[in-house]
């Protein structure tokens, strides 16, 4: 938490876009952040919506560094704020933080996937 900030996102802010260059993380303090997926030829998706405690990006940590999805705050958040290499240096000098982290993003982004998948085929798949 010492490498943490405290930001605000009035409603409506987009958070991060697909595709942008992905250099930072937030954990979600108070407020609701909706993750969606753009659909070429339709209205972007929402996945999942996210509140107190949850982890919001995880492409900080995997090259290319690029957001997979986009962020928009649906209510005013506030957040702490981490910075992607600084977090990914001390993953790299203490392997136990290393490895916890990693398996933290992990099942995040497995979620998320999931998430993803489920939200797809409740719009796309024919019924």
């Amino acid at each position: 938490m010492s490498h943490a900030r405290e930001v605000n996102f009035p409603e409506g802010f987009r958070i991060f876009d697909e595709g942008n260059r992905a250099e930072t993380f937030w954990i979600v303090r108070s407020g609701t952040v909706t993750l969606e997926i753009p659909v070429p030829g339709h209205r972007s998706a929402p996945v999942e919506s996210l509140g107190p405690g949850e982890l919001v990006g995880w492409s900080w940590l995997f090259p290319p560094y690029v957001w997979q999805l986009c962020a928009e705050a649906m209510t005013p958040v506030r957040a702490y704020e981490f910075d992607g290499m600084t977090v990914r240096m001390l993953m790299d000098a203490d392997p136990a933080f290393g490895s916890a982290v990693g398996q933290w993003v992990g099942r995040v982004l497995a979620h998320r996937l999931h998430q993803t998948r489920t939200r797809l085929l409740d719009l796309y798949a024919p019924h």
